[in-house]
């Protein structure tokens, strides 16, 4: 059995549940936010022994910058792991951490941190990564985000070697996910994330009757990480981009524009033909009860459902309206 990718999955159902007791490795797992935890969480079903957790140092967070433990985190305390957090990777002493836990493999999901190649040479089988897209495409940080905004009709889940530089290495398996239309990233990072506890753990399975495919850097795309000036609404841009920005940017730095000087997220937005098409971009051409609809670039237009002004809460247009004198004519995005 050579060269699995996406195509031969199903005929490994029943084989997977035939090995999984020989096959179990001692792990050391390496990931930080909520969908790194149901791969986790697969290689401690499927028998594994996960000898140490590796995640991002804890950060204040929220009112009060008081401390909060990454999802990774909170996880694997519940279930008796040993955690790490090292604040530096390139030092001996960490190094020397890494080494001792004598892993078979490492499994790295969202670590948030490029690994350090004597890291990558340390376990016996090599690192495995769980990258959100179908690489060579979307290679970076945001692979979700991107594939939304850009308008991709699908996505997936590659699990591969990992190699020095980001992305780059060898494919194991590979699994399609179609995007839904209206779905948003987080939705969509939740149901990849489950897909890819389900790969990681065929990947385990039949490690050793996979041939590695190599990538080709000229089919390669770039997911790079998200800057807070990426969601700033271009209301010449077409209603149907933008709208997928709205959902592509959730839940940072998310599609926001100016409204009065202050900032206003949008939430939730579609669509909708253009009633006046001679107003310029960025005009409001509809404000009235649940309708506010701005003109977007190409003669389209966009009509907002869920904003947040700046300093308040997520509402309703309706609410939006009822606490403005925002009217036809007024423009979003001038300062």
């Amino acid at each position: 059995m050579t060269g699995f990718n996406y195509c031969h999955l199903s005929l490994f159902a029943s084989y997977e549940q035939e090995v999984r007791t020989e096959v179990a490795m001692r792990i050391v797992f390496m990931g930080t936010p909520e969908a790194a935890v149901p791969t986790l969480r697969r290689c401690l079903d499927d028998g594994h022994e996960v000898v140490a957790v590796w995640t991002q140092p804890d950060k204040p967070a929220g009112r009060g910058n008081k401390v909060s433990f990454s999802p990774v985190k909170e996880f694997a305390l519940s279930q008796g792991l040993s955690v790490h957090q090292p604040m530096r990777l390139k030092t001996p002493e960490v190094r020397d951490l890494f080494a001792s836990h004598q892993a078979e493999v490492a499994v790295v999901v969202a670590y948030g941190r490029i690994l350090p190649e004597a890291f990558l040479q340390t376990p016996r089988r090599g690192c495995i990564n769980v990258h959100f897209s179908l690489l060579p495409l979307y290679r970076g940080a945001a692979p979700v985000n991107w594939a939304i905004v850009h308008g991709a009709k699908e996505t997936g889940i590659t699990t591969m070697f990992m190699e020095p530089t980001l992305d780059t290495g060898p494919i194991l398996l590979q699994r399609k996910v179609k995007i839904g239309e209206q779905e948003t990233a987080p939705e969509l990072m939740h149901r990849l994330s489950e897909t890819g506890a389900e790969l990681l753990g065929q990947t385990l399975a039949v490690l050793q009757e996979i041939t590695p495919r190599p990538q080709h850097d000229r089919d390669a795309t770039f997911a790079p990480m998200l800057r807070k000036e990426d969601g700033l609404i271009d209301w010449s841009n077409s209603a149907f981009t933008i709208e997928r920005t709205v959902r592509g940017f959730q839940p940072w730095p998310n599609a926001h524009t100016n409204l009065n000087s202050r900032g206003l997220i949008v939430w939730k937005a579609e669509p909708t033909p253009v009633s006046r098409p001679q107003a310029i971009e960025g005009e409001v051409i509809v404000a009235h009860g649940d309708d506010l609809v701005v003109k977007c670039g190409e003669q389209t237009a966009l009509r907002l459902i869920e904003v947040q002004p700046e300093a308040k809460r997520r509402m309703t247009v309706r609410d939006l309206l009822n606490g403005t004198h925002l009217k036809v004519g007024d423009r979003l995005g001038k300062i």
